[in-house]
């Protein structure tokens, strides 16, 4: 069978590959609690993964705060560029979806931006989101990967996508061994329970498995997203194996951070992308002082459609 470092193993992706007991096996050992580690390796950093430009904020925010209040530095990976032709529709018409939750003056956009392809004013507009989020939460380093989200083209884009995302992290182990990885629960990152989970998300969870199942991840954690927009506020915390609960002070800043996404501020290229994008999940988060984390579960299935 090919290891990782040639290609995504595509012949198992439809079926349960990994027992539990293969995660000791394979290297993958849960030590502690699953919240901030207060090892001795301190110094080394934890590193978070976030798909897009808005998933920190809405789900990892407290989860860095805690690793920071623990005496880790935390470095915020930026994954995709976020092409989304969506949010360019959105901002390019009037009156707004969101009616008088808009913050642009007067609800009014009608920006021109691209629609299709690339989206330029897209990616550029979430990223200066992105970095006013990150400097709310006071992570000590920002890194882009700036890879193009073909999460959603064929199987093999899709699979493409995933060994671009392990080369990254490749390059991230070898610069800081002894780190934490952070990841998205992806094979739980869907609005809709009954529906397909988000291809880019997942994508970072399969690349997560994958690393560790070739014993080349071994401290890893996955926050869940995408709850709160999934299940109502009792049913969040369903099967996750931490929940923390955010401190006072700690959620003050996640939610400066979440502000990021709701600022109309064309002089600072800010234009309310998240808010344009995932409203109601943005609130739901700023109104929920909890984040909820998960290890691989033991049947775990690869691929987007998993």
């Amino acid at each position: 069978m090919p290891q990782p470092h040639d290609a995504v193993p595509t012949g198992l992706s439809r079926r349960s590959v990994l027992a539990a007991a293969g995660l000791t096996a394979a290297g993958v050992a849960f030590q502690g609690s699953l919240g901030a580690s207060n090892a001795s390796a301190a110094t080394t950093p934890a590193i978070f993964y976030s798909p897009h430009q808005d998933d920190e904020a809405i789900g990892m925010a407290g989860s860095i705060l805690e690793h920071k209040a623990a005496g880790r530095p935390v470095y915020l990976v930026l994954v995709s560029k976020g092409e989304n032709g969506g949010i360019a529709q959105n901002l390019n018409q009037t009156p707004c979806f969101l009616g008088d939750k808009c913050s642009a003056p007067n609800h009014y956009h009608e920006l021109g931006w691209q629609e299709t392809g690339t989206t330029p004013e897209v990616v550029s507009a979430r990223t200066s989101e992105f970095t006013l989020s990150a400097k709310a939460i006071g992570v000590d380093k920002v890194i882009n990967f700036k890879l193009s989200d073909s999460a959603y083209g064929t199987d093999s884009e899709y699979n493409t996508f995933v060994q671009q995302i392990m080369g990254k992290i490749r390059t991230l182990i070898q610069q800081y061994p002894g780190a934490s990885h952070k990841f998205p629960a992806g094979w739980l990152d869907t609005i809709d329970p009954a529906q397909p989970t988000n291809a880019t998300h997942k994508a970072c969870s399969d690349a997560a498995y994958w690393l560790m199942k070739n014993g080349e991840l071994t401290d890893v954690r996955f926050n869940h997203i995408y709850t709160y927009e999934a299940f109502s506020r009792d049913q969040r915390d369903r099967g996750a194996d931490y929940v923390l609960n955010i401190p006072s002070s700690h959620m003050a800043k996640k939610r400066a951070a979440i502000l990021a996404y709701n600022t109309w501020d064309p002089s600072r290229n800010l234009y309310t992308c998240g808010y344009h994008s995932v409203p109601t999940m943005l609130e739901e988060a700023y109104g929920d002082p909890r984040e909820f984390v998960y290890m691989l579960p033991s049947k775990y299935r690869t691929g987007r459609g998993n």
